[in-house]
């Protein structure tokens, strides 16, 4: 990801924290300028004591100081959590946006588990630019004011400071190079982590059953060490930069203050002076602290360029028309689909006729479940085009689209609070009887009603079946779809009632609807008006299953590998 990508989202971030970054400039300032003048103000304090004049005001003084400074901190803190906490919201608003509109694109890419690292922890990161570069520039004044006030109170004390000051630049330059290679390493190998810990959460019941559990869990901690090293590659470099500055720091501080002795033995400052320039002293090589600041920056610029490298995907785009009057005709035109290994799908032409019931059979691999993505755009192709009613699936309006092609998947994601919510997604303000009937249909409405709350019931308080989860998805399909009905072999989870009863749904009250069913049963296929048999990425054979079932290797998708390379071969001995 080009570096000037990062940096355009962390201004777009920090300028997202809106009055509040003002205030944090504000605050720092003010914060800055009580610590440059608290010094002195104790110093002439002193003084007073010693001298016994003016004693009261100048206490009153320095106590005032040291008030403001402990209330402003605490604004500071405030101030910086307000802003920060604005421009994480708004690049996660914007991260997870994009890759909802980027669709399947986005998970091809990068898992989920390494989506949500960049989602939660990077994002978190990032957003802390704002504050962070206001105390980096905002740090850098009291080391230069301190410099400045030590040439005020006496010319020799700076120019010793200044004399130990190239090893204070030295720290900070080899600090930064230390660190500069290790946070890319740390971020990559925590997303990998977490992308490992999510694939094993979603299959923990087959980890439990196969008693693959310390199996998974070296599999999910393997890059630990790896994490460890580039970790401990940050700590080493803190830990160096501190070993070198707990030795440089304190002989500035003391050359300071063995010249600030001299000076008044000789009468040319006060002790009060010789105070402020302890403190002074302290507070110039305290450029040092600077540095935390700056690998909070190298933090940020990090974090934000994984970030925009999701950004960066681009999002489906769709076009401005709409579906003229139709039956819902698809239509793939010479698509190919294109996989790492080659193509998928190669020069497919299929005309899937509207309001027809097609059944799409093959062997695993063969390219089926790809087929149904192409019919409602959940993936496009490399090459050619499809088309719905004459209309080419790219020119057509987002909603348009989604009113007109509905999906039912074999494990369907039941998403929203309630079983209502979950049957109703995405379906515009659908009316309860028309819910319910869908619902009937898809033959969940009797055990939802046997719900603690019937149609309320929340979906992640009420525990339900892989068969009746199917059965609220298909609900969904039904609801949704108003041209054309994709289902991805929705009936794995079914029993044989309810898949001759969804059947006769199929062929009965959906039959207006194009209807294309991705299957691996007979059964199904015999109900079809047009089975579609695809074959290595291309359509084999178009026909009614009872023309196409002569064929043993059309008898042989519906068998078993091992039994069906024995009836394929006894075919071709026949």
């Amino acid at each position: 990801m080009p570096v000037r990508e990062a940096d355009r989202l962390l201004l777009a971030a920090a300028r997202r924290g809106g009055a509040w970054v003002g205030a944090i400039v504000l605050t720092s300032l003010l914060l800055t300028g009580v610590t440059i003048a608290l010094p002195a103000v104790m110093g002439r304090t002193l003084d007073a004591v010693l001298n016994d004049r003016g004693t009261a005001q100048w206490m009153a003084l320095s106590g005032a100081l040291i008030f403001v400074l402990v209330a402003f901190d605490a604004v500071d803190d405030l101030v910086s959590g307000v802003a920060e906490a604005r421009s994480t919201a708004w690049l996660r608003h914007t991260l997870l946006g994009h890759v909802l509109a980027s669709g399947t694109r986005a998970t091809r890419r990068f898992t989920a588990g390494d989506l949500v690292s960049r989602m939660v922890g990077n994002t978190a990161r990032t957003g802390n630019f704002a504050s962070g570069v206001t105390w980096v520039l905002v740090g850098l004044v009291p080391p230069l004011g301190a410099i400045v006030a030590l040439a005020l109170i006496d010319f020799w004390l700076c120019l010793t400071f200044l004399v130990g000051m190239p090893l204070v630049v030295l720290l900070a330059r080899s600090f930064l190079r230390d660190v500069s290679g290790v946070n890319e390493g740390y971020f990559r190998v925590q997303g990998t982590i977490a992308a490992r810990l999510s694939d094993a959460l979603g299959g923990i019941r087959t980890i439990v059953a196969a008693r693959t559990v310390d199996r998974e869990t070296r599999r999910v901690l393997e890059p630990l060490p790896e994490l460890h090293r580039h970790g401990l590659g940050m700590w080493r470099a803190v830990a160096r930069v501190s070993a070198r500055g707990d030795l440089v720091v304190p002989l500035l501080v003391v050359a300071v203050l063995a010249v600030a002795g001299l000076e008044l033995s000789q009468e040319r400052i006060t002790p009060g002076d010789v105070l402020a320039a302890s403190e002074y002293a302290a507070m110039a090589v305290g450029i040092a602290g600077v540095l935390s600041s700056v690998n909070q920056l190298a933090q940020a610029r990090t974090t934000a360029g994984r970030i925009a490298e999701v950004l960066a995907e681009p999002p489906v785009a769709y076009g401005h028309e709409r579906l003229p009057e139709g039956p819902g005709r698809l239509e793939f035109r010479q698509v190919t689909v294109l996989g790492t290994g080659g193509p998928l799908l190669r020069d497919l032409s299929l005309v899937v006729p509207g309001g027809a019931l097609v059944a799409v059979v093959g062997r695993s691999g063969a390219g089926k479940s790809l087929l149904a993505a192409l019919a409602g755009r959940l993936v496009d192709p490399d090459g050619g085009e499809v088309l719905l009613d004459g209309v080419p699936l790219r020119r057509l309006r987002r909603d348009e689209l989604r009113r007109a092609v509905a999906y039912g998947f074999e494990r369907p994601v039941l998403l929203g609070e309630t079983f209502a919510d979950a049957i109703g997604f995405g379906a515009r303000t659908p009316c309860d009887e028309e819910l319910v009937a869908r619902a009937r249909a898809a033959r969940a409405d009797a055990f939802i009603r046997h719900m603690p709350a019937g149609y309320a019931s929340r979906v992640a308080e009420t525990p339900v079946s892989g068969g009746e989860a199917q059965r609220v998805g298909l609900a969904r399909a039904f609801l949704q779809a108003r041209r054309v009905l994709v289902l991805d072999d929705v009936a794995a989870s079914l029993d044989t009632v309810t898949e001759h009863h969804i059947s006769q749904v199929l062929t009965g009250a959906l039959a207006d609807r194009t209807r294309l069913i991705v299957t691996h049963r007979a059964s199904t296929a015999a109900r079809a008006d047009l089975v579609v048999w695809l074959a290595d990425g291309a359509v084999r054979a178009l026909g009614t299953h009872h023309t196409l079932w002569a064929d043993p290797g059309y008898r042989s998708t519906f068998q078993p590998l091992s039994t069906a390379g024995a009836a394929a071969g006894a075919g071709g001995a026949r």
